[in-house]
């Protein structure tokens, strides 16, 4: 039994392997099932018709027509190829040391007036560099190009799965400035949008508890946390250890932050109105021109044993609840305490100069040695006081 092989007239690809038996149209019958053709006729490799299957040998390759004349697949198909400018062949290209095999017509029918396409239209057109493996050298990021290239695959911008937020951002820009880059022009307008839509959405939601105890638990204990403007609005802070954290400008209105240990926090110009800090550790604290009206700071320690001092600086604490706070050696000086409860405090050496204390309530607190000149102290209580008040501490 003789064995052959079949190609469709003009190809050398999807070959069939046949047996041969009985006669001429028994084998042009086989070369239709196999091939899905109307054969009518076989040539031999080199454009002989065949009539007789005499003439056929072991493993022959042959070539079925259906009436049209023999194409060579190694001459005229290449020829051609070259006239209708179809680009069916497959190249190699190696982009930063990292390969990719294509087709020359992915590269230049999407994108016509590209670079690729300039590159590639014509054979030898640039005189494009190749390595030793005949791959087409291109000194540019692999990771941005393979995006570039399924996109001229199939036009839709495809990014891998499990890449982060942060990580989609920063791959879509060096896309971006790969496709403009290599000119391609309809995926720079997919790209900016997708860049718009990767961002964080402007809707300043407030950061939750959880969020937060996992950035914590994310930073080192020597770094100090950047949280300056962000949104804690009504969040629960409490008992968290939040030494030296930046919450300058930060929005902590409603927050429970009791028995938080904020020591040396910059809580500069913050809003904590309505926020509950009672029996904070509020040692070294910065709070320069922050507002904690209706705040309730109850039993708060500010006092440093080693000599550190809170700065509470025109901090707005009208009808603040202060009872009972530890604030020795603290600068309140011109901030507004208007109608705050400050019974039983330990302001021994207070800086409250300038300092609004209108209708306060100091009854029982310690005011040996603080600064008082200037401050209005006009309806405020200085009942059961621990330490005799001298004029010479509130008049300049």
């Amino acid at each position: 039994m003789r064995r052959v092989t079949l190609f469709v007239n003009g190809s050398a690809r999807n070959g069939k392997v046949v047996a041969v038996y009985g006669t001429l149209s028994d084998l042009l019958s086989v070369a239709s099932n196999k091939l899905g053709i109307k054969a009518t006729s076989v040539y031999n490799g080199k454009g002989g018709l065949i009539d007789d299957i005499a003439l056929i040998r072991d493993d022959d390759v042959l070539f079925v027509c259906e009436g049209e004349p023999f194409i060579d697949p190694q001459t005229d198909g290449r020829a051609q190829e070259e006239l209708t400018g179809s680009h069916t062949d497959w190249l190699t290209l190696n982009v930063g040391g990292r390969y990719f095999t294509t087709t020359r017509s992915t590269l230049v029918n999407k994108e016509p007036d590209s670079m690729l396409a300039h590159m590639f239209k014509d054979k030898d057109a640039w005189g494009n560099k190749q390595d030793p493996r005949g791959a087409f050298l291109i000194d540019r990021s692999p990771e941005y190009f393979e995006p570039i290239l399924n996109y001229l695959r199939h036009g839709q911008l495809i990014v891998n799965d499990g890449i982060n937020l942060l990580g989609s951002t920063a791959l879509f820009v060096g896309v971006l400035e790969e496709a403009r880059f290599f000119g391609i022009d309809s995926l720079i307008e997919h790209l900016e949008i997708a860049i718009k839509n990767s961002q964080p959405a402007e809707d300043h939601s407030p950061i939750s508890r959880k969020e937060f105890v996992r950035f914590l638990l994310a930073t080192p204990t020597k770094s100090e946390l950047r949280c300056q403007g962000l949104n804690f609005s009504g969040a629960d802070l409490s008992r968290l250890d939040l030494r030296y954290i930046n919450f300058k400008m930060a929005n902590l209105s409603r927050c429970n932050l009791a028995h938080a240990n904020l020591c040396c926090a910059n809580l500069e110009r913050a809003d904590l109105s309505g926020s509950v800090l009672d029996c904070a550790n509020l040692q070294g604290v910065k709070m320069l021109c922050s507002n904690a009206e209706g705040a309730s700071l109850k039993g708060c320690n500010f006092e440093d044993p080693s000599g550190l001092k809170a700065n509470l600086e025109g901090k707005f604490l009208l009808g603040v609840d202060m009872e009972g706070s530890q604030m020795t050696g603290i600068n309140l000086r011109v901030a507004t305490l208007k109608n705050a409860k400050l019974k039983n405090c330990n302001l021994r050496g207070a800086t409250l100069a300038g300092t609004d204390l209108e209708n306060c309530d100091l009854s029982g607190c310690d005011l040996q040695e603080a600064n008082l000149r200037g401050s209005n102290v006009k309806g405020a209580i200085f009942e059961e006081m621990l330490t005799p008040l001298h004029m010479s501490q509130s008049v300049r």
